[in-house]
């Protein structure tokens, strides 16, 4: 749900070193291989564009100094915006077209390692020099049968997108934001209280954000969309009906949520743009959108841990190795994941050249490598080289790290669509019935994932 796009963009915009592809090609041929070995040719994702001169730059600095220090192998950069487009990575992977390192989406491991489309890497995950710091939860991800297909590259969890502007204005502590739905309710209350157009806590209906969204909430209560085995429904449960009253009683009882539907990505972002919702579910990269695409005023968003979450909606997505790679193809391409996506200081986390070229530092927007050595020395620099205010987003890293990761459910999309209607009846009639919504739900998901097998 425009998450992998917006961790995309995310990613631009705090390191200037961008995920998405442009027009192939090296930027200097290869130097010859040392004791005449056979030259190696990997290709990759991605090239930012024409319209980033500055990163597209960064980007050329980056494959020349490879390519120094790795003599005999030449990286090309693929002809595609953005790295991953669901429009033909279908068709380019079944189609054997894939680059030699390429982007996946977490919604779609489990498929392209069931089918065979990436290369088992178990052997040369040491390439990967701060293997053991990612988190191993993320690595779990990508690893299937205890082999490992992949190199988690982005990682987010769930947290409370807040206004720490109305904050102040309705006479809360920004600086100690909600930890309990009870804290929600209360702060929704006071700043709903402030005047007309005012909204404490933003949510969507429809436009397939609002089963998003309810997800989230039902993952941080403990509970699920769906039984182990994926063939059942498992959101008309006790951690589902609490969501839809939570949210019933704010929208009713307290009127602190507005009057009008929200549906669709954009429409709860640009609310919250105008400055005048208090709070809502969201990842770190949500405070980049809001100030780049919205107009809203970066100093006046911070983001706290997701409240009383037992487990988080996590996205992102990994690098994946073309099984058609060759054992010399495979090894360089994972140099260069290791070069320009895992070291300290340098390509995408090399935060002062991302200063230097005039881009936003500062959003705690990746988690692929938490609290760990590693991890601990990322979020020093980019504090360090911070061009936003980072102290705004210190509560999201400090819980974040400790909440368990969970993915989204299969057939999302489908499901995401069954479960808007259970939202837009819960925020839009005062009479509504959260289990007879529910149980309505159940009965249309239960045949949706029966049809599906």
């Amino acid at each position: 749900m425009q998450r992998s796009t917006g961790l995309l963009l995310a990613t631009v915009l705090t390191t200037g070193l961008g995920l998405s592809a442009t027009a192939c090609g090296a930027s200097e041929p290869a130097t010859p291989a040392p004791g005449g070995a056979a030259p190696v040719t990997i290709t990759v994702a991605c090239r930012p564009a024409r319209s980033a001169p500055k990163e597209r730059r960064a980007w050329d600095d980056d494959v020349a100094a490879f390519m120094r220090a790795h003599p005999g192998v030449t990286v090309k950069s693929t002809d595609q915006q953005p790295c991953f487009d669901p429009k033909t990575f279908g068709p380019k992977l079944a189609g054997g077209q894939m680059e030699t390192a390429f982007v996946v989406p977490v919604t779609t491991y489990d498929d392209v390692i069931g089918k065979g489309q990436a290369l088992d890497i178990t052997q040369h995950v040491g390439l990967i020099k701060n293997w053991n710091d990612l988190r191993p939860d993320v690595r779990e991800l990508v690893t299937k049968d205890g082999r490992v297909y992949g190199v988690p590259n982005v990682h987010y969890g769930v947290g409370l997108v807040y206004n720490r502007k109305l904050f102040t204005q309705a006479g809360l502590n920004p600086d100690t934001p909600p930890t309990t739905w009870a804290e929600i309710r209360e702060a929704a209350k006071r700043i709903a209280a402030l005047g007309p157009g005012h909204v404490g806590y933003g949510e969507y209906s429809g436009g397939n954000t609002g089963g998003w969204h309810f997800t989230q909430a039902l993952y941080g209560r403990g509970g699920s969309v769906v039984t182990d085995d994926g063939k059942k429904a498992a959101f008309n449960s006790p951690e589902g009906r609490a969501v839809l009253q939570t949210l019933h009683d704010m929208r009713w009882t307290d009127d602190s949520m507005g009057s009008r539907l929200l549906v669709g990505w954009e429409s709860l972002m640009m609310a919250m743009g105008g400055g005048k919702v208090g709070m809502m579910l969201g990842a770190p990269d949500v405070v980049t959108d809001v100030v780049n695409k919205f107009k809203g005023n970066v100093a006046d968003y911070g983001i706290t841990g997701f409240p009383e979450a037992r487990a988080s909606l996590s996205g992102g997505e990994a690098f994946m190795i073309n099984p058609k790679a060759t054992p010399e193809q495979a090894k360089a391409a994972l140099q260069w994941l290791d070069f320009r996506y895992n070291t300290v200081g340098k390509g995408r986390f090399d935060f002062a050249r991302g200063k230097t070229l005039g881009n936003p530092v500062g959003v705690p927007d990746n988690d692929v490598y938490g609290d760990s050595p590693t991890g601990k020395a990322i979020q020093a620099g980019r504090e360090e080289n911070a061009t936003l205010p980072v102290q705004n987003y210190a509560p999201y890293v400090r819980a974040a790290a400790a909440v368990p990761p969970k993915a989204e459910p299969p057939h999302a999309q489908e499901l995401y669509a069954i479960l808007d209607v259970v939202m837009s009846g819960v925020l839009s009639r005062r009479d509504a019935d959260p289990g007879k919504l529910l149980a309505d739900a159940e009965a249309k998901a239960d045949a949706l994932l029966a049809a599906k097998g």
